[in-house]
């Protein structure tokens, strides 16, 4: 801050002056201040809109494609067997039967107080893959852990089995495969890897299978000519048939049915939601460009437009969007599946009209709905297109406008601190000035006061 000159010669109060002649050279950039701030405000309006129209394109046209209101659900009469579909599920009716279930091979060693062989080197062989594993000791303890750190897939837990003859503490390695299926099944041989290729190592002695590693069993159309025995190394079984995956949990000696039908309430919340969003944006549009008065300071109304009124725009968009909805599909109107226009600009979403006509021609409903959803989705992406939709463009040149006026406020920053220290300088010399008169000025009334002494004096 410059120092103060209020006053020195003058008694003038000079920063209150300086100021006013500021505020009013600052009126061309107040007022595109203004006009930023405003401008801001729709401009933030315009890309909420734009968001808003963007995901209903994503949406409408998600339901608009071959598949899109392929809503599928799966029944099962057991719960020997549960299942989930996936985007790509068909009808279908299924009987299968759990044959058998999925299991990790197990193996636990004989009793033991250490390791049989010092230094402990052993070998297993999983799925054709050699893991050789050198515990750093023949405690068992150390050799549980040198297994379980292992990459040879497998996990080892050391279990008490009683005292031998003399009263030693025993204990068994309980070792099991860290995945179910018959690829899973593993052998243990003591020694090296080496040996193993070589045939010279043994198999470990003592050892006792407790589970043979097997894979899962399902029977498909069991009992005819085309019976057919499925096998998975998990308890579930992938794309079982189109979009339809199931997990066995326990054996069926009855067939288990699944059948995978039409599910129609998720057709009709998948409707619902499509008018929802919809009217979303049809009343942000409407509620923005609505005009509103109140008592103005003198009695009279003052009006006060919207965001978005006489904004062509906004305005085209919104019946766009309109009437790709209320349009008739091949002649019938949209509220023969339930989407009713009303008297405000938006529609309604009759539920149990829809369901009904799902009910009662489920394929005419999907393809009256699948229309309105591709209107939609093209009317949407012509306003909210990155590239060239109408909405997209406004606010490209909105924001233009707004950079525009930065920049201008800018420049308007660096000549206003010139004109303000043009003014400081100004006012400062006029100080000096007024100073130096004011010296003059006392001079020469010193001197005339000197003369009229003197001449009073002679007399």
């Amino acid at each position: 801050m410059g120092m103060g000159i209020d006053g020195l010669a003058s008694g003038l109060n000079t920063t209150d002056i300086i100021n006013a002649l500021m505020n009013a050279a600052a009126i061309p950039q107040t007022q595109m201040k203004t006009k930023v701030s405003t401008d801001t405000y729709l401009l933030n309006a315009l890309q909420a809109l734009n968001t808003k129209f963007a995901a209903l394109t994503t949406q409408a046209a998600a339901l608009a494609k071959p598949d899109g209101l392929a809503k599928y659900q799966v029944a099962s009469s057991s719960a020997a067997i549960t299942a989930t579909l996936s985007a790509n599920a068909k009808p279908i009716s299924l009987d299968l039967s759990v044959t058998q279930l999925a299991q990790a091979h197990s193996v636990v060693t004989a009793p033991l107080q250490q390791w049989p062989s010092s230094p402990p080197v052993l070998t297993f062989v999983k799925n054709g893959v050699q893991t050789e594993i050198t515990p750093e000791s023949d405690s068992l303890d150390d050799v549980a852990y040198a297994i379980n750190k292992s990459a040879a897939g497998v996990s080892a837990v050391k279990i008490a089995a009683g005292t031998d003859g003399s009263g030693n503490a025993q204990y068994r390695l309980q070792i099991t495969s860290s995945d179910t299926g018959s690829a899973g099944t593993f052998s243990i041989y003591q020694g090296s890897a080496a040996d193993v290729t070589a045939g010279t190592a043994p198999a470990l002695a003592g050892t006792t299978v407790l589970r043979a590693g097997q894979d899962a069993q399902v029977k498909m159309w069991a009992d005819t000519a085309a019976e057919q025995i499925i096998t998975s190394g998990t308890n579930t079984f992938t794309a079982l048939a189109p979009g339809l995956d199931i997990t066995v949990h326990q054996l069926s000696a009855t067939p288990v049915s699944l059948n995978v039908t039409r599910d129609a309430s998720q057709v009709t919340t998948a409707a619902k939601d499509l008018v929802s969003n919809v009217n979303i944006i049809l009343g942000s549009i409407f509620t923005q460009s609505a005009v509103s008065s109140a008592p103005g300071a003198t009695g009279s109304a003052a009006v006060t437009a919207g965001l978005f009124t006489s904004n062509s725009t906004t305005s085209s968009a919104k019946d766009r969007l309109f009437t790709a909805v209320v349009s008739p599909v091949n002649g019938l109107s949209p509220a023969t599946i339930g989407i009713n226009s009303t008297k405000n600009g938006d529609f309604t979403f009759d539920a149990d009209a829809f369901a009904a006509a799902y009910a009662k021609d489920p394929a005419l409903v999907e393809s009256t709905l699948q229309t309105i959803a591709g209107r939609v989705a093209d009317a949407a992406k012509a306003v909210s297109d990155p590239y060239d939709g109408t909405l997209s463009q406004s606010i490209k040149g909105q924001q233009t406008v707004i950079n525009d006026f930065n920049d201008q406020i800018l420049k308007w920053d660096d000549r206003l601190a010139q004109r303000r220290s043009a003014l400081t300088t100004v006012y400062a010399n006029l100080e000096v000035q007024l100073g130096r008169m004011q010296s003059q000025q006392n001079w020469l009334t010193s001197q005339i006061s000197s003369f009229d002494s003197a001449s009073s004096s002679k007399k």
